[in-house]
């Protein structure tokens, strides 16, 4: 049985990973060479801290207030786009607390059961990511947001994650090197963290290995289809065939859809980050700065951090107003840190794909039998890499799936 995997970011090489596992043959097409998507520039963490959507109650009232300030960490770029405007009446419907409640369990199980199939991967020689189990932590400045991350502590504990809320003094011995100026913070410690570089770069030499087909600059321009299967795929003048079609293309993947007649409900989110070699002072633990909305972490003897939530269409602008906005934040937290405004051409910039109501697409498209969609993961597409490629592969081989996957239906805005 042959498998067309679409995208050659995280999502599609896990996939790929566990349908030649199971037996599948593999090809994967992607419209670049393999080396550069959001997979590459993330902040590398694993988050079963992360139950709350993007789509929360007073993010689109926080949102328009944001809108207004060029260093902000949350944007949406004014358009008259019929994908935007849908996009975005689709997003405040979903941003209530109702949404928040039913999709708490969905995302801590699906982020527990790619914690554990990280942990499996990293057990095999061949593989070698800097995985580390020690949690993350959510730093705030002010009694308002302490209140708040307290409540999702409890909540954290209530859903059985292990999470601690902690004083400046008991922050402090955590991070010996870094001079602190904060009220708190919470301790996820069943978060983890890891170098996305090496994990790309191993997964593609291990599937090579395998046998898995590259095939690279080949863009997606035209899709086939009879009745309720795909039958092929065209890439400029090669047309390739197989008995299914795995879509894995990030923020491209409206695009690509609508040559199969399939309707994806997704708009890109781009961020920034910037990776330093050898700092001087690091920190021990990944951090997230809560009024900030900017993300830390330590990769090894590397310090990478970054930020912002822009959706507006694909681009690869680099807006310098925004990264300096991340550093000053930076600074507002850890005064020692050696951060100050980088370089443009050492910013990268990546787009990820942002649902309307913050959850992923995992599942068959509803117009056919054999094309399943894996995208839609926003801040989340690391994190649930692993487990996004195995509940694909157990669809693709008519077994239970791993966990629930009703909350992740690709038919529910249709």
């Amino acid at each position: 049985m042959k498998a067309i995997v679409i995208g050659g970011g995280i999502i599609g090489l896990c996939s790929a990973y566990y349908l030649e596992e199971s037996g599948w043959e593999v090809t994967i097409l992607d419209k670049g060479d393999f080396s550069d998507n959001c997979s590459y520039g993330n902040m590398g963490m694993i988050v079963p801290s992360h139950f709350v959507p993007l789509a929360a109650p007073g993010i689109v009232s926080q949102g328009i207030r944001w809108m207004f300030n060029s260093k902000s960490p949350f944007y949406v770029k004014p358009s008259l786009s019929q994908q935007l405007i849908s996009w975005g009446l689709k997003f405040m419907k979903s941003a209530n607390a109702r949404h928040v409640t039913e999709s708490a369990l969905p995302l801590r199980d699906i982020n527990l059961f790619s914690r554990s199939l990280y942990s499996t991967l990293a057990q095999q020689d061949r593989f070698n990511f800097g995985l580390e189990r020690k949690g993350i932590i959510m730093y705030y400045k002010t009694d308002a947001v302490a209140e708040e991350e307290a409540h999702l502590a409890k909540q954290a504990n209530n859903m059985g994650l292990d999470a601690a809320v902690l004083d400046k003094a008991a922050l402090q011995a955590l991070e010996p090197q870094v001079q602190l100026d904060v009220l708190g913070g919470v301790h996820y410690r069943c978060d983890g963290h890891l170098y996305p570089n090496d994990l790309m770069q191993q997964l593609i030499t291990y599937l090579k290995q395998r046998g898995v087909r590259f095939l690279t600059n080949s863009e997606v321009t035209a899709i086939k289809s009879s009745g309720k299967k795909i039958t092929s795929v065209q890439t400029g003048q090669d047309t390739h065939t197989a008995d299914l079609f795995v879509l894995a293309t990030g923020s491209w993947s409206p695009a690509v859809a609508r040559m199969a007649g399939v309707k994806v409900a997704m708009m890109p989110g781009k961020g920034y980050s910037v990776t330093l070699n050898a700092p001087s002072v690091n920190l021990n633990i990944p951090a997230i700065l809560c009024e900030a909305r900017v993300a830390l972490t330590p990769m090894g003897n590397r310090l990478r951090y970054g930020g912002t939530m822009e959706v507006a269409p694909v681009n690869n602008q680099v807006n310098m107003n925004r990264v300096a906005g991340i550093v000053d934040s930076v600074q507002h937290y850890f005064s020692n840190l050696p951060i100050s405004m980088p370089e443009k051409s050492s910013v990268w910039s990546g787009c990820r794909p942002c649902s309307p109501d913050g959850l992923p697409y995992i599942g068959y498209a509803p117009q056919y039998s054999n094309l399943l969609l894996g995208t839609g993961h926003a801040m989340m597409g690391l994190s649930l890499g692993p487990a996004t490629g195995k509940l694909i592969a157990e669809l693709a081989n008519n077994e239970s799936t791993s966990i629930d996957l009703a909350a992740f239906s690709p038919a529910r805005w249709s």
